[in-house]
């Protein structure tokens, strides 16, 4: 893949996303940092990230881009392919949390998280893939959490939709190696960036009424994230690293965190589990990556 290569992000306006901005763009990557309502609610996020992107001289571009619209992703695209001709690394960053029990989350809320953190991957990667098969390489990029391999109490939806993107990200590791693109699923732990103060809160509490002492799991979990340490330009920079990874040499999980909860336990479990699941159906040929055909490509 090219040293220099053009990355599209989701989630753009502030934490994570506007980490990635910079931090790539400053190492001579072409970054469209995408994000709702640029002109509105984000008026003065984009207009910060642009001032920075003009003192410094990097290649930043602020596209508006609601991941739960279809019509809005498939215009961010084709507005980033108008203007670079190529998209070679997506970014699937836009996401919240949500807190509070099981049966405090409302169907609608459910609905709501699952369209963002779930269905806007599922978006992006279907507006993205036909441009990166086009040149046989590309990047999707799935940024995940710990959360997305461990159950954590009060975080059941949230997990959820972590869960089901570590889902589709493996399989499109599957199902496109042979077409020279790759699949990479990001599990960040508990940094401190804005998604922790823009929590969604279950809103049906009356389901929590006969719950007695498990009540208390929501204030906890809430204390403890407030808590967490950590300088997020961390995971920045392990973005920076997997997509300057050669091509073929990119792992399928990286788990960025101070604290061990054992996700690469379960990531080592897994992988092994996977390897002999996939023998056992006799498709080893077909998810092969074709390195040199990728590395070759235009």
């Amino acid at each position: 893949m090219d040293s220099k290569q053009v990355i599209l992000i989701t989630g753009a306006s502030t934490g994570f996303g506007r980490l990635f901005a910079e931090t790539l763009a400053r190492h001579g990557h072409t970054v469209f940092a995408t994000m709702r309502d640029p002109q509105g609610k984000n008026a003065k996020n984009a207009a910060d990230l642009l001032a920075l992107a003009s003192r410094e001289s990097l290649s930043i571009f602020t596209l508006e881009c609601d991941v739960t619209s279809d019509a809005s992703v498939e215009l961010a695209v084709r507005s980033a392919i108008a203007q670079s001709g190529r998209i070679d690394v997506a970014i699937n960053n836009a996401g919240y949390a949500l807190i509070g029990l099981a049966e405090a989350v409302t169907t609608q809320q459910a609905q709501q998280i699952m369209d963002t953190n779930f269905m806007g991957c599922v978006r992006v990667n279907r507006a993205v893939l036909p441009h990166m098969r086009r040149h046989r390489k590309g990047l999707l990029m799935h940024i995940s959490s710990g959360a997305g391999r461990v159950v954590i109490p009060a975080f059941s939806l949230y997990t959820a939709s972590k869960f089901a993107m570590e889902a589709l990200a493996e399989t499109y590791r599957y199902e496109l190696a042979s077409q020279g693109i790759e699949s990479v699923v990001v599990e960040p732990g508990a940094y401190q960036t804005p998604v922790f103060g823009n929590m969604v809160t279950a809103s049906d509490q009356s389901r929590a009424d006969t719950y007695g002492i498990t009540n208390n799991i929501p204030s906890k979990m809430t204390a403890l994230l407030s808590a967490a340490g950590g300088n997020p330009q961390e995971v920045a920079d392990v973005v920076l690293r997997i997509v300057e990874t050669p091509v073929g040499q990119k792992k399928l999980r990286y788990r960025v965190s101070e604290a061990d909860l054992g996700v690469d336990e379960i990531n080592a479990a897994t992988e092994r589990v996977q390897a002999r699941l996939l023998e056992m159906f006799g498709i080893t040929a077909e998810i092969s990556f074709v390195q040199r055909d990728a590395a070759g490509a235009d």
